[in-house]
């Protein structure tokens, strides 16, 4: 497996034994039901899809957790519940301890929503073309009451123009007038207004050029490093996953198959799926190991095959793997895996 791109730099963060979020028994389903007169004439039920089914993880204050998988396995869905975009059909969402589900009084929810920020995948999307970056960028200050005077708005805006590495002037042009690069900086300058603690990127460089890509990553360790933020980082992208993630989860058809920190994760992956999902990286070092490509596609998630839903990819299957659903558990000290081969070291 390849090396760490720069091992020196990435160290588990120094927390407190209670996570700043944690998610338990996420699910979420969507009605992807044909209109009712249809279902009526062709005496068809109502269909709902798994988008993800029951999905548990923890996040620490100052930690990367990243979550990686195929096209379709959940991963945005999630990020979409945690920041409060979809409501989960079931499970829980705590932040800094506190159920996420149960405020009802909208002050105490601004306050706790204040703490958690989302950079999008697109930014050619993600900001308003009629407006101008001052106003796109001092948006949560004015929604969440941060500062009321507007020469102290204009003050703060400029500060977080700088802290991404833009200037002060450019507060005064249009989204259309910055490249790719540029506007998920302003992007990431407006996610930064609001304070938070806590920030969820949903692919936040696939949208870019490959040497773009390398500054905005970098732009987001540092400001990790000198705000102490938590990250909630979405990809596809592996390289990108091990170069900012502390701790993985490895996603497939709306569950967890495994979770381990990035560096045991991508040295020593144990379940069948992260084997072969690593396996598709280019093999730098040319170490000559045999290599096994993932095979076949995602089954239908409006079908899913029964027991572990993996196992028509599988070469270590058996019948057990076809007919019960393998449970996350701990493998080692780190390490959760949901593999029934892991489980009876069939390897």
């Amino acid at each position: 497996m390849m090396t760490p791109i720069n091992p020196n730099e990435k160290s588990m963060p120094v927390t407190d034994t209670k996570p700043l979020l944690k998610a338990t028994g996420l699910k979420c389903r969507f009605d992807v039901s044909k209109p009712f007169m249809n279902r009526l004439i062709e005496r068809i039920p109502r269909q709902f899809l798994k988008a993800v089914d029951g999905v548990a993880f923890s996040i620490n204050s100052g930690e990367t957790f990243a979550l990686v998988g195929e096209s379709g396995c959940g991963k945005s869905t999630v990020a979409y519940m945690v920041v409060g975009l979809y409501t989960p059909t079931a499970g829980k969402i705590y932040f800094d301890g506190i159920d996420m589900a149960s405020l009802a009084d909208r002050s105490e929810a601004l306050k706790l929503r204040r703490r958690m920020a989302m950079i999008f995948q697109d930014p050619y999307a993600s900001l308003n073309p009629r407006w101008r970056v001052t106003r796109i960028v001092s948006e949560p200050i004015r929604a969440f009451g941060l500062l009321q005077k507007k020469e102290a708005v204009l003050t703060r805006t400029a500060e977080l123009l700088r802290q991404v590495g833009l200037t002060a002037r450019d507060g005064d042009k249009f989204p259309h007038e910055f490249s790719g690069g540029q506007r998920q900086r302003i992007s990431i300058a407006r996610a930064l207004a609001s304070e938070p603690d806590f920030i969820v990127c949903d692919e936040p460089t696939s949208a870019l050029d490959v040497s773009v890509q390398a500054q905005i990553l970098n732009l987001m360790k540092d400001l990790q490093e000198q705000l102490g933020l938590s990250y909630l980082f979405i990809s596809h992208d592996l390289a990108v996953v091990r170069h900012m993630a502390h701790r993985v989860g490895v996603m497939y058809l709306g569950r967890l198959c495994e979770v381990a920190p990035a560096d045991e994760l991508f040295d020593h992956p144990r379940h069948p799926y992260t084997r072969l999902l690593f396996d598709t990286i280019p093999d730098i070092l040319m170490t000559g190991r045999t290599r096994s490509p993932v095979q076949g596609e995602i089954p239908n998630p409006l079908n899913p095959p029964s027991g572990c839903t993996f196992h028509p990819r599988c070469q270590l299957k058996n019948d057990r793997c076809l007919r019960e659903v393998p449970m996350l558990r701990a493998d080692g000290k780190n390490r959760r895996v949901a593999c029934h081969a892991v489980e009876e070291n069939r390897f």
